[in-house]
């Protein structure tokens, strides 16, 4: 039986709790991808400082502009080299706390952050487009189908429950699934 069917037979409060679940962690996880995105992006930024030869296909192509601009200006004059990287990463986390920003603030049911932080991770991606990054531009369109996803639950999580429900559960109690 698939999940649906399962719900199906259930009575309508405990079908309704298992909805209430699978949406709330579809919307967590779509909501999440902008705390990886941010967190690797910072990694990349690293590698690139340590002069590293892999690097993740989940950052920002901004950090990845950035770190190519120092390892070019550090190349063509070493006197001050470790202050270009520094700045090189400042820029990079600045980036990085822009997609914690809106991971958090979507987090918070900030239906808005879902689509800014889609539409700015969409312009990020043309940035792969321009120098044909194929993989990491085809990792960012997988990247935006979650975060929809989490956005497409967070509405569907507002229709479930009452306005004022402030807690991610409502009336304050855990639906427990069916066993």
């Amino acid at each position: 039986m698939t999940e649906a069917q399962n719900a199906a037979a259930l009575p309508p409060e405990q079908a309704q709790a298992v909805e209430i679940i699978r949406q709330l962690r579809a919307f967590r996880n779509g909501a999440n991808w902008f705390y990886w995105i941010a967190g690797l992006s910072v990694i990349n930024s690293l590698i690139a400082i340590f002069q590293g030869t892999v690097g993740f296909i989940f950052g920002l192509g901004v950090t990845r502009i950035v770190d190519a601009i120092a390892q070019v200006i550090v190349s063509e004059g070493p006197q001050s080299a470790r202050l270009i990287q520094i700045i090189a990463l400042v820029v990079s986390v600045f980036f990085a706390g822009i997609c914690v920003l809106f991971g958090w603030l979507a987090n918070q049911r900030q239906g808005w952050a879902f689509l800014i932080g889609m539409v700015l991770y969409t312009l990020d991606g043309l940035l792969y487009l321009l120098v044909a990054d194929w993989l990491s531009l085809a990792f960012h369109g997988f990247a935006l189908f979650c975060m929809f996803q989490g956005y497409v639950a967070l509405r569907k999580l507002r229709a479930i429950l009452p306005p004022t429900a402030a807690s991610p559960m409502p009336y304050g109690v855990t639906p427990q699934p069916p066993v």
